[in-house]
């Protein structure tokens, strides 16, 4: 028995090790891009649900709330799209404590699951002219649940990526996770422009968003086959073969890790207040404040979001070469200088100034995030990684970006100032840069067993 069981670790680990070696073989190349394409699949149906969302605030605010004050009506569907971020803290907790125990692969189906189910059952919601106050109020309890089945996604996705990957290609494969991501979000708002080109916008606002919702069904389900298809990472199988998965990660995270989770928490602010700004205000924000037509503004949205969807991985593989700090790093300070001007130039009210703006910030949230996802897998151990990530994710995500939209049109309506959401994104670059300054570099290391 115990000769058996040395067996098994021993070719756990060998498996591990395989893991982490450069791509040199076809079949190392094979399984790797089916890895990307299965993490990947349920990043985009994540990110395509808080895309659409957030693209269609608009449409939103018409169908579920009472209308007479446009700025009033687009703060509540901001603020109905915040309250989906209460909830993944909460869904951090759940399936990443679950993925530490049981193992990325089977959490990562459910999640998906989960995830397409409730942006269906979104399109199906009766509006405010049939129901009254019962359409926002089932409007937030299907924001509640995507929320926290989104709780365990990212986190879930970079964790599965980060152990599959060779070291020195760590950065470059867990790039693909954003890629997914803002693919999803290229995707939704380029279906919404379409249908506003085709279709016009009476036809979009009384019936085409419910249509949109209604893609997240086909797509769930190609993401959950990918996903089964997998088998675990070669890093948990090897602490598995060793007996060494944790029965309490939370409680290992929080006595052992609190100052790596404190720094994944620093990682993650620009992360989210730079995600929110570009992939959900700024849609509404060109239209109302900067009077920008809607399929102006969406054409705006879609080629910002195309650029960082495109230079991502060539972030990733920098990072890989040079260090995940410095690539992080010029990230920050981009948006720490250059998000105010940028902003002026939009109000130029043409389509050329709006989306150079739009593409140069794209180039500071690609820098970022194409070093940041193997940063914050490299802190933590195998044993606590996906629940210690999900923990800090979320935590960040929910206080700094699910308020995102919401507070920057606040700001607009309480200063008067057109430009006031620049000084926030700028303060979540300040932290962020501050933290990083701190951090030591990973890249090139092997992850933590």
């Amino acid at each position: 028995m115990d000769e058996s069981r040395t067996q098994a670790a021993a070719l756990a680990e060998a498996a591990a090790h395989s893991a982490q070696t450069p791509y040199d073989d076809a079949e190392r190349s094979r399984r790797m891009r089916k890895v990307i394409w299965a993490a990947g699949a349920g990043h985009f149906v994540e990110w395509f649900d808080f895309g659409l969302y957030g693209t269609l605030a608009t449409v939103i605010s018409l169908n579920f709330f009472q209308q007479g004050n446009t700025q009033a009506a687009l703060l509540s569907a901001f603020a109905v799209f915040g309250a989906g971020f209460v909830m993944r803290p909460l869904g951090g907790l759940f399936w990443g404590s679950l993925g530490d125990r049981i193992g990325r692969k089977t959490v990562l189906a459910t999640v998906i699951l989960v995830t397409s189910g409730a942006t269906v059952v979104m399109g199906l919601l009766p509006t405010f002219d049939l129901i009254g106050l019962w359409a926002p109020i089932l409007l937030v309890i299907v924001r509640l649940v995507q929320g926290f089945a989104a709780g365990g996604e990212s986190s879930g996705a970079t964790t599965l990526l980060a152990e599959y990957a060779p070291s020195n290609r760590r950065g470059f494969v867990t790039s693909f996770i954003d890629v997914f991501g803002f693919a999803a979000f290229v995707v939704g708002a380029g279906l919404v422009l379409l249908f506003t080109s085709t279709l016009g916008t009476d036809a979009l606002n009384e019936w085409g968003w419910r249509a949109l919702f209604f893609l997240a069904l086909p797509l769930g389900l190609a993401g959950l086959y990918l996903r089964n298809k997998l088998e675990d990472t070669p890093e948990f199988q090897a602490i598995q073969a060793k007996g060494a998965v944790s029965k309490s990660p939370l409680r290992t995270s929080l006595r052992t890790s609190w100052k790596a989770l404190l720094f994944c928490v620093g990682f993650v602010v620009i992360k989210a207040v730079g995600h929110w700004i570009l992939q959900t205000f700024m849609p509404s924000y060109l239209q109302t404040d900067l009077g920008y037509s809607q399929p102006l503004s969406y054409g705006v949205t879609v080629l910002g979001l195309l650029a960082i969807a495109i230079l991502v991985p060539f972030m990733g593989l920098l990072s890989d070469r040079i260090g995940r700090k410095p690539v992080m790093i010029a990230g920050c300070v981009g948006f720490l200088v250059l998000t105010y001007p940028t902003l002026m130039l939009m109000s130029a009210g043409n389509f050329a100034a709006a989306a150079v703006a739009m593409v140069i910030l794209g180039v500071f949230m690609a820098a970022y995030d194409g070093a940041s996802s193997a940063a914050m897998a490299e802190l933590f151990p195998t044993s606590i990684r996906y629940g210690s990530m999900a923990i800090a994710y979320n935590l960040s995500v929910a206080v700094f970006g699910g308020i995102t939209p919401y507070f920057a049109t606040f700001l607009i309506s309480s200063t008067g100032n057109r430009f006031a959401p620049a000084f926030y994104v700028m303060a979540a670059a300040l932290i962020t840069l501050i933290v990083v300054l701190r951090a030591r570099e990973t890249a090139k290391l092997p992850l933590p067993r």
